[in-house]
């Protein structure tokens, strides 16, 4: 154990080999193969759509249905509290419904399923399941999603909208109702099919709104809505004269469905509490009221029922989508032919039974007061229940994928009905888990049934056992438990896949690393030369063995998986996992002989690199949480420049001035994140920092003349260049002048003056030649990084509104104090000795004077992970980006052009990330580690990162929780080509740095594992 390390023989001088080269192009082909495959994989496992055919539909049992017609009234973007309370004069806004709760019919909230969108919301109360997720991948596209609905005709009236077309041959009409409008919401082409079976429908989202400029008229949506109104009373009138139409409206089983848009845009343009938005709860009631009046003058039978309710809801800030109960909590009545009357009630607290609605509210939760509602019986449902509840009022079976349970307390039915509706619902649901099993059994050589259900058809005997002895409480009880039970069998087989999916992309994913882990220790070590010989000899004899076992593993997983009918990507992810793990049996005998020396090392080693394993997975996982909460990295660059300046003080030795240094820098930058990721627009800070970047430049200039200790590695005082005064003085003028510009664009914007042609021409050369000047500054590290800096200043000064401004200039001190705080430890060392004298090889190892890693050197990687996060965090997250402010780019652009608006806003983004990556260029050099070697390590932290974010994804919550979820894994999954791109372009800035030649002279010395060697 403890002890002291045996001697090692000294490793010879090498660079790397072609095949090494060859190997590591073949890698980083690998690499990114690899990622790109497996991030299709979360569409396997998350994103798999519910919706199955094949189902035959089951109408209910009735005598007669309890109403002929349903008419449906959805008004988009209500939500209950405003629909529900009094205004300030205690007067209610929707004063027919709210008369309807009292005298007429039932009453609920409907509970909405994040994400709360119109399609989403208009799906589940239709078509009675909640939409496909893998729907968020083409929200801004037109999407066809055909699903099954109920009724043989459905007026759909959406936003001035009438269009309805059937089959000819059933109907002998090619076309009716067309009446002119726009169609902004929804497109609803309707086929009628057979008698009692479901009609087809197709939704067809349009984005963005084709009427976008309402969205700043004020009170626009109100004469829109009532000329709806008007459209479907024309088509009324008109019927008198067509006997074709009024024969067809006389029919049986007839749905008419009105969409109401204007709480939702006048949500959106002028918040939920504005007097617009409450003015239009009053016209929705007008319109509800003035249709129930229409369709009882128009039929004069009482055979009408109606269902009023909202597809979400509207948050305070004028938006919707997540899960909040302002999103989710909706409006819904009832009234009509069968539906029950109002119940009365004394209220009591009702105890928590456990159960949960979709939008994980508890159930049976207490009415508002200010609602005076509590003598009212409120009987809550989950959006999808609505589309049962309309298809049992117009006797029609349930649409075939709903997966909505059926709220009898809404029925006026005998109980015999009332069971047989319920047995209805229950056999639609159970077709569906039937249908899903067959598939599923067809394909699958192991099949595992979802074993409650097995005996499913007993059952049902029972239950039709119960209903011939008219025992309907019990038939009722078992019809339910068989229902919840149907619902558990489809999430059953809707994740059936995961546990194989997500077994076989963890696996490639560990597979990787390990791979990247054994070419690191190859090619960037110093191991004894003895070892790498006999692990060669092992591998030139066998390798040929295991690759024809893996291909023979490979082709019995193919069969296996074609006689499953599995996907082609299933395909894909088998065999890259195959394929990485035969590479790693490859180096079987290399493992070894690292086991071997690992334990032949002393205690002491060992723990100390577990520890810094350990520490290394904590700070991954904390960049993992920072995802989630940017403020995070305020408290990490408290931490770290306390432990940073102390380790400058106590173990370095260096200069007092520049342990005070990286402390202020670092307490400078963790203000940042502290910051709203909506950057406010101040251009006063825009302009303050061009002055804060020209003093960071001065007192850069000033550090490069110092001739001092470890100033030497990042100066070449003894090659003063005087071109570079009149460079630097050229930089700092172009730093100004855009700060000058900042100043003059904003001056004309707030006079609602155009940006001057001339102006906008001198952004434009300022930003282009401002990049091009770090190019020709001396190639000593201070100097080329100080006019990289003051390069990219300009564009980025052009480009911000605000507090980014200032994040520039901190950021840049951090990373000079990250540069100077390595040249300083590697100085320290060497004047102590700690270079360990007795391996010093005289020559280069790898070319430019590189040495081999040591475990040490894993904080380069590490640093430049945290700095790396901090350079996009820094300013915003990922809602931000959505939401970027237009006057940012205004100083380039002054017409609408999207392209070019996000390719200046991308490159903004791009700009803090160059800073990091010449920073890290320049430190490898300066440390003299190989670069190559640096970026596989990093990609393996960042993979490490990638597998806890592969877990994370998210198929539930708003569009922009699943969206964030999928950003983060495939942000950080592409950052195998995303970091190497970046680097071949920092390249240029960065291929000619050169380190002083007084200490290359002295100091071509081999760092070997832990101050002996890595294995």
């Amino acid at each position: 154990m403890a002890g002291r390390a045996r001697p090692q023989p000294q490793p010879q001088p090498h660079s790397p080999s072609a095949s090494t080269r060859r190997r590591e192009r073949w890698l980083v082909v690998l690499g990114v193969a690899l990622h790109a495959v497996y991030m299709l994989s979360i569409f396997d496992i998350y994103f798999k759509s519910p919706i199955v055919h094949g189902m035959a539909p089951e109408p209910p049992r009735f005598s007669a249905p309890p109403a002929k017609r349903l008419v449906l009234l959805v008004a988009d973007g209500l939500r209950a509290d405003k629909f529900f309370e009094p205004d300030e004069r205690g007067r209610y806004r929707a004063p027919f419904l709210r008369g309807v709760i009292e005298e007429k019919g039932r009453w609920g909230v409907s509970h909405a399923r994040p994400p709360t969108e119109s399609r989403p919301g208009h799906v589940a109360i239709i078509a009675g399941f909640y939409e496909d997720p893998s729907a968020v991948t083409k929200e801004t596209v037109s999407i066809v999603l055909p699903i099954d609905i109920l009724g043989y005709l459905v007026l759909a009236v959406a936003c001035g909208l009438l269009y309805l077309r059937f089959i000819k041959d059933l109907f002998c009409v090619e076309n009716l109702g067309y009446t002119d409008g726009r169609p902004i919401l929804l497109s609803l082409i309707l086929y009628s099919i057979k008698v009692d079976t479901l009609s087809r429908l197709a939704v067809q989202i349009l984005f963005p709104y084709s009427a976008a400029a309402y969205l700043t008229v004020p009170g626009v949506l109100i004469p829109m809505n009532m000329k709806t109104l008007r459209q479907f009373q024309g088509l009324l009138n008109r019927s008198f004269e067509d006997a074709k139409l009024r024969q067809l409206l006389l029919q049986d089983k007839l749905v008419i469905f009105l969409h109401l848009l204007g709480c939702d845009t006048n949500g959106h343009a002028h918040r939920p509490y504005s007097n617009i938005y409450l003015n239009n709860v009053k016209v929705v009631d007008q319109i509800a009221e003035s249709m129930y009046n229409l369709m009882e003058s128009y039929f004069n039978d009482n055979q009408t029922a109606y269902v009023f309710t909202a597809d979400h809801g509207m948050s305070d800030k004028g938006s919707h989508g997540d899960g909040h109960p302002s999103n989710t909590d909706t409006p819904l009545v009832a009234w009509g032919a069968g539906i029950r009357s109002p119940k009365f009630l004394a209220y009591t607290d009702k105890p928590d039974d456990g159960f949960r609605f979709v939008d994980d509210h508890k159930h049976d939760m207490p009415t508002p007061q200010d609602w005076a509602l509590e003598g009212f019986e409120r009987v809550d449902v989950n959006q999808a229940d609505i589309s049962p509840l309309m298809a049992t009022l117009v006797g029609l079976p349930c649409p075939l994928n709903s997966v909505g349970s059926l709220p009898t307390h809404y029925l006026k039915l005998s109980k015999a009905d009332e069971v047989e509706a319920v047995l209805a619902n229950t056999k639609q649901i159970l077709n569906q888990f039937l249908r899903k099993s067959q598939m599923k059994q067809s394909s699958s050589l192991y099949f595992k049934p979802f074993k409650p259900l097995a005996n499913y058809s007993l059952v049902l005997d029972q239950i039709e056992d119960l209903i011939s002895a008219k025992d309907y409480e019990n038939a009722m009880k078992h019809s339910e438990e068989l229902r919840s039970m149907a619902l558990a069998g489809l999430h059953y087989f809707q994740t059936y896949d995961w546990f194989m999916l997500m077994t076989t992309i963890t696996l490639g994913y560990i597979g990787w690393m390990v791979n990247l882990i054994l070419h690191v220790l190859q090619s960037y070590t110093s191991f004894p030369a003895n070892l790498q010989k006999r692990t060669q000899v092992y591998a030139k004899n066998t390798s040929v063995k295991v690759y024809i076992v893996g291909c023979f593993i490979m082709g019995f997983s193919s069969i296996i998986l074609l006689l499953e009918k599995s996907p082609l990507l299933y395909h894909a992810y088998l065999f890259m996992t195959i394929f990485l793990w035969t590479r790693i049996v490859q180096n079987f005998e290399f493992i070894k002989a690292v086991w071997r020396e690992l334990s032949n090392m002393p205690f002491k080693y060992t723990m100390n690199l577990l520890n810094i394993s350990v520490i290394a997975l904590f700070i991954l996982e904390f960049l993992v949480m920072s995802f989630f909460d940017r403020k995070l990295y305020t408290w990490c660059f408290l931490i770290l420049g306390i432990l940073a300046s102390s380790c400058v003080a106590i173990f370095i030795q260096a200069s007092s001035a520049l342990a005070v240094y990286v402390w202020l820098s670092c307490w400078f930058l963790s203000l940042f994140t502290l910051m709203p990721a909506e950057i406010p627009e101040n251009n006063n800070l825009v302009i303050f920092s061009g002055a804060l970047i020209i003093l960071t430049a001065m007192a850069s200039r000033w550090m490069a003349t110092n001739n001092n200790n470890f100033w030497l590695y990042l100066t070449r005082a003894n090659k003063q260049d005087p071109q570079f005064s009149k460079l630097f003085f050229v930089q700092v003028v172009f730093v100004a002048i855009s700060s000058i510009m900042v100043w003059i664009s904003t001056s004309h914007r707030s006079q609602n003056k155009q940006l001057h042609p001339l102006h906008q021409m001198i952004n434009w050369l300022i930003a282009g030649f401002a990049m091009v000047l770090p190019l020709f500054s001396p190639s000593s590290v201070l100097s080329r990084l100080t006019s990289i800096f003051l390069g990219f200043a300009p564009p980025f000064l052009l480009l911000s509104i605000g507090y980014e401004a200032v994040f520039y200039s901190a950021f840049a001190m951090v990373l000079m104090g990250w540069i100077f705080v390595e040249s300083a430890n590697l100085y320290c060392s060497e004047q102590n000795g700690s270079a360990r004298r007795s391996s010093i090889v005289e020559g280069s190892i790898f070319g430019y004077d590189e040495r081999c890693l040591q475990l040490s050197d894993l904080r380069i990687p590490l640093l430049f992970t945290i700095l790396f996060n901090v350079a996009f965090f820094g300013t915003g997250n990922f809602a931000s980006i959505a939401s970027f402010e237009i006057s940012s780019v205004y100083r380039f652009i002054t017409i609408f052009s999207p392209f070019l608006m996000a390719a200046l806003l991308i490159f903004k983004l791009f700009i803090p990330f160059m800073l990091v990556i010449c920073t890290f260029s320049a430190i490898t050099k300066v440390v003299r580690i190989p670069r190559l070697g640096c970026y596989f390590l990093v990609i393996l932290l960042s993979d490490v990162m990638t597998i806890h974010f592969f877990f994370l994804v998210r198929n539930t919550g708003s569009w922009m929780e699943i969206g964030n979820s999928i950003s983060h894994f495939g942000i950080v999954s592409a950052q195998v080509v995303f970091v190497l791109l970046l680097f071949a372009l920092t390249n240029i800035f960065t291929k000619d740095i050169e380190v002083s030649s007084r200490q290359l002279s002295s100091r071509k010395v081999m760092f070997v594992f832990m101050g002996s060697r890595l294995p």
